[in-house]
């Protein structure tokens, strides 16, 4: 046989094994997302979670140096693996003057405690030779330091003087997410997520909202040094929400949140484990696995959102346990009293000190979204038994905290209408003449009013 005769007989068992080979391959690729796409709830690849994005972010500035008549301050902005002296080194000092600069600052502060994001302001003078430094202490205050005279660097600490103001706000959900309604009406966005914390038990802010929703909200302002620092406690909130009016106020001496009526808010179930996500797909007794391509029960709520969010308790209990779970991954179960159990299912790994038999504090972080196990995306599976019967976590009911007792009503009722006051004129609640230790300190400050798209007066 010649050598060209027995290429061509491979040619022809090599070529059609290899078409077979691709055309197998395409029909699995096909079937799989076939049967993803059949899924009543896929779930959809996320960004990974980032804390900051929800937070008001620190700019730097870039160092432009030119000749200058008079101080001109620039904005230093501390990098991820960069020491102070690398940063001071920007602005022009050398090595021996970056650590004299640093040791000065060391007088009030440990150096070791900064983070990347830090800023560092500086001033440059004429010839753009620094001529001082400022840095914000942990919130404690804020540590100068200049050139000394005879040479050198000399420092001084001043402690921060703060200053909590009574503001108040009110909007609509229009359009948009409610962070941005409640920036449109002139809060910082953090107060959507306080916001979120107050009305926990009795609104799901994962599937409850609504386009025109409205929201009235009493808050504090901080300032430290005549600086704005963040939002304090939220004293008053009113939230409409689809025909359904929700009330709290902040009382008692151990303050907690109660409606219009005295009763408390707090429930034994918060009625989502995630402060803000998507629910995926629903409690079913014959769901379509996305990876297993079968009909089986889901006895849980899957909420997608990105890796590393934040999981908490929904209830006080005892880690039952905390590892590896097969299918469901990395899991997280807590045993609740009255015979409930929650599992948190594919989580990316645990928070500090959730081991079995660690107690646990509602509302207490005990791991972080991922996607271990047979999982197709980021999400959480949070599962609720009762009795040894898995529930719909949805349909849950929660159990009243503990009411007021009949001898603080009073006091409560007169509270309660003095922030309701407030909330439409905009000014610090007038407290009574016997108004508790708990309820004195809320009674500083100015008041401000706020309405959607104004811009108040801080």
């Amino acid at each position: 046989m010649s050598r060209g005769s027995l290429v061509v007989r491979l040619l022809r068992v090599v070529v059609p094994c290899g078409l077979l080979l691709v055309a197998f391959a395409l029909a699995s690729t096909a079937r799989r997302l076939e049967a993803f796409s059949r899924s009543p709830y896929p779930l959809t690849r996320s960004q990974p979670f980032r804390p900051a994005a929800a937070l008001i972010p620190v700019r730097g500035a870039d160092v432009l140096l030119v000749d200058r008549v008079e101080e001109v301050p620039v904005e230093l902005v501390l990098g991820r693996g960069q020491t102070l002296q690398e940063l001071l080194g920007r602005v022009g000092l050398d090595a021996a003057e970056s650590q004299g600069v640093a040791a000065a600052f060391r007088e009030h502060c440990n150096l070791r405690q900064l983070r990347p994001g830090d800023a560092l302001s500086a001033r440059l003078g004429p010839g753009d030779i620094p001529t001082g430094f400022e840095l914000v202490v942990a919130e404690r205050g804020r540590v100068t330091v200049e050139r000394a005279e005879g040479g050198g660097w000399r420092s001084r600490f001043a402690a921060f003087v703060e200053e909590r103001r009574v503001r108040a706000v009110r909007g609509s959900l229009d359009d948009g997410a409610l962070t941005t309604a409640v920036t449109r009406a002139g809060a910082p966005a953090e107060l959507a997520y306080e916001m979120a914390e107050v009305l926990q038990w009795d609104l799901d802010f994962t599937r409850d909202l609504r386009h025109g929703d409205r929201f009235e909200v009493l808050y504090e302002e901080v300032h430290l040094d005549g600086r704005p620092r963040g939002i304090g406690e939220v004293l008053g909130l009113v939230y409409e929400n689809r025909g359904q009016r929700l009330e709290a106020y902040r009382f008692g001496d151990e303050p907690s949140y109660y409606d219009g009526e005295g009763r408390p808010l707090q429930k034994m179930f918060l009625r989502s484990p995630l402060s803000f996500s998507r629910v995926t797909s629903r409690f079913s007794h014959r769901r379509f696995h996305p990876v297993l391509k079968t009909y089986r029960p889901h006895y849980g709520v899957d909420y997608g959102a990105p890796v590393g969010t934040p999981v908490r308790a929904t209830a006080r209990g005892t880690v039952v346990s905390a590892g590896w779970n097969g299918g469901g991954g990395k899991m997280v179960k807590v045993r609740h009293a009255n015979g409930y159990l929650t599992a948190y299912l594919h989580l990316s790994g645990f928070a500090a000190g959730v081991r079995a038999g660690a107690r646990i504090s509602q509302g207490e972080v005990i791991g972080y979204v991922g996607s271990t196990g047979l999982s197709t995306a980021p999400h959480l599976d949070y599962r609720v038994q009762h009795g040894g019967r898995w529930i719909d976590p949805l349909g849950l009911k929660g159990v009243e905290a503990e009411p007021l007792a009949s001898s603080e009503l009073p006091r409560f009722l007169a509270w309660r209408d003095a922030l309701r006051t407030s909330l439409t004129s905009g000014e610090a609640p007038r407290v009574g003449p016997d108004p508790g230790p708990g309820d004195l300190r809320l009674a500083s400050g100015d008041g401000a009013r706020a309405d959607a798209g104004s811009h108040p007066a801080g």
